[in-house]
């Protein structure tokens, strides 16, 4: 796969990032709400974040924080 997937389910606040599609053989925890998916390989599928609007905002927003005066164009 070439490019990578995002979904964002709002009602749950899940950011999933699907890196290659296949089998799921386990999940991770890489830090608190940040979960791996690995095939059977061990090679990492997917990442999955909860709470994923206070990590944006935690770990993105707050970072840089010229970010916060750009407006969305999408």
């Amino acid at each position: 796969m070439s490019k990578y997937k995002m979904n964002y389910f709002s009602d749950e606040d899940v950011l999933h990032v699907l890196i290659d599609e296949g089998r799921e053989a386990e999940c991770r925890e890489l830090a608190p709400n940040i979960t791996a998916e690995l095939n059977e390989g061990g090679e990492v599928m997917g990442i999955e974040i909860l709470k994923a609007s206070e990590f944006i905002i935690q770990n993105i927003v707050l970072e840089y924080p010229g970010l916060a005066g750009l407006k969305a164009v999408c």
